[in-house]
């Protein structure tokens, strides 16, 4: 398959250029992909070589040195112009892996003040409010806590607002707030109950980040089930899942997360693959819909 840029623009917020593969951060820090801290400076700087100029990334992506902050900051500080580098806040985390608690609005300046500190910016390109625990989206009202982020970006100090692991209504709730640039959700081949969401993100033109785009939640992906198409372009299952997103909407950006070289390399490929409608009416019909979190 032909594919050496991780595929074409989108202008987030209207006016910042990203292309449509970005790289996930987590897996850096977090998990069986976390190789150390030079590893995973290796990743980075090799994804921005590749053309990656969209970084996701949270606090609460373990800490320290080998804390996703702080190997961006070192690998790749000073940024480059075109560099977007995205984050979440909201959850508050205890001496455990799983959430403890929400951030109240008065307390998100600081985990905002935190990120600028670790990331060693004076400005945050795109701010997520993350909303919820690790069950699915509910519809609690979220219109004051993304207030407080609003308040700072009228300050200067958040470039892009989003929002990540919400419903429909509460992506309504937010906008009424204030502008929405992206929506972070679970959403993948096999994972598509959250079709209301994009269609809401498409019609605004809002970047539709789809999480875990490669099935590392639940549902995952079944990857045999791609292996007719995958087979037909010379590619690689998972090659065929990024490439499904985009064909999916014009708005999505998958940010597939990686502790390898060579998985960097093989899902930013994942750019150049052109599925058909042959290919596409393969892929159907929707798989079993449940509900993953980061």
């Amino acid at each position: 398959m032909r594919g050496d840029l991780p595929g074409p623009s989108f202008l987030l917020g209207g006016e910042a250029p990203v292309r449509r593969i970005g790289f996930g951060a987590m897996r850096l820090a977090l998990g069986r992909s976390a190789r150390g801290p030079e590893a995973g400076v290796a990743v980075l700087r090799r994804a921005v070589e590749l053309g990656v100029n969209h970084i996701d990334t949270a606090g609460f992506y373990g800490a320290g040195d080998a804390g996703a902050h702080e190997l961006i900051r070192r690998a790749l500080a000073p940024y480059p112009e075109e560099l977007v580098i995205a984050t979440k806040v909201g959850p508050l985390f205890g001496a455990g892996l799983a959430p403890a608690g929400e951030a109240r609005a008065g307390q998100l300046r600081g985990l905002v003040e935190d990120d600028l500190r670790r990331l060693g910016v004076d400005r945050l390109d795109l701010v997520h409010l993350r909303v919820g625990g690790l069950g699915p989206p509910g519809d609690e009202p979220i219109g004051d806590r993304f207030a407080a982020l609003a308040e700072l970006r009228e300050e200067g100090l958040i470039r892009h607002l989003g929002v990540s692991h919400v419903s429909a209504a509460q992506l309504a709730e937010a906008r009424s707030v204030a502008p929405v640039a992206a929506v972070q959700n679970a959403f993948h081949v096999h994972d598509q109950g959250d079709r209301a969401v994009l269609a809401a993100c498409e019609e605004a033109g809002i970047a539709y980040v789809p999480y875990f785009p490669l099935g590392g939640g639940h549902p995952s992906i079944d990857l045999s089930r791609l292996a007719e198409v995958a087979a037909r372009h010379e590619a690689t299952p998972a090659q065929v899942a990024l490439a499904w997103l985009l064909a999916v909407s014009p708005v999505t950006l998958p940010i597939p997360g990686t502790g390898s070289l060579a998985h960097l390399a093989e899902n930013t490929a994942a750019g150049g693959l052109r599925l058909t409608p042959t290919d596409l009416a393969t892929l159907a019909p929707e798989g079993r819909r449940e509900h993953s979190s980061p």
